[in-house]
């Protein structure tokens, strides 16, 4: 009897040390010198974060503050999709940043090309926001997660569900 081997590779963020880096972040601004009076918010929505600040030069600043937040927290910054500035009320300015999650068609149906063609013994199939991939060897598995950890997608990639 043939057994076969599968994992899936989402895109996906721990939304608990999003949370943490966010308030780790938000503690550091209030008390960095530079940006302590800017009176700076970052706010968690269910699919967003809104930071509203004094300028656009510390809305930079605020960036550098969460990106290396959220890298320490290994969360990737691919996650973020940084929307447009927009001016708020008494000269200050908004930004909102929307989470990534899940991998669309467009980023999927090119994955899924790679691993058909430079891995034959391989099956991967588009499910949803996921894209699962089988094999009869593990070792061809392990062959799709390296050969995947090349490239540069614009969704971070994880590959669960090892079985």
């Amino acid at each position: 009897m043939a057994s076969t081997f599968s994992f899936d590779i989402v895109s996906d963020f721990d939304r608990q040390e999003l949370v943490n880096a966010i308030d780790q972040a938000s503690r550091d601004v209030s008390s960095r010198y530079d940006l302590k009076d800017t009176k700076t918010t970052m706010e968690l929505g269910e699919s967003t974060i809104t930071i509203n600040t004094a300028s656009e030069m510390t809305l930079t600043a605020v960036h550098d503050v969460l990106a290396q937040k959220a890298a320490k927290r290994n969360l990737s910054l691919k996650i973020f999709e940084y929307g447009a500035i927009e001016s708020a009320s008494g000269n200050r300015v908004r930004q909102e940043i929307t989470l990534k999650k899940g991998i669309s068609q467009e980023i999927a149906k090119p994955i899924t090309k790679l691993i058909r063609d430079e891995i034959k013994k391989v099956q991967a199939s588009i499910q949803g926001d996921a894209i699962r991939v089988t094999a009869k060897s593990k070792d061809d598995l392990q062959l799709v997660i390296q050969r995947l950890k090349q490239e540069d997608y614009p969704v971070a990639l994880q590959f669960t569900n090892y079985r």
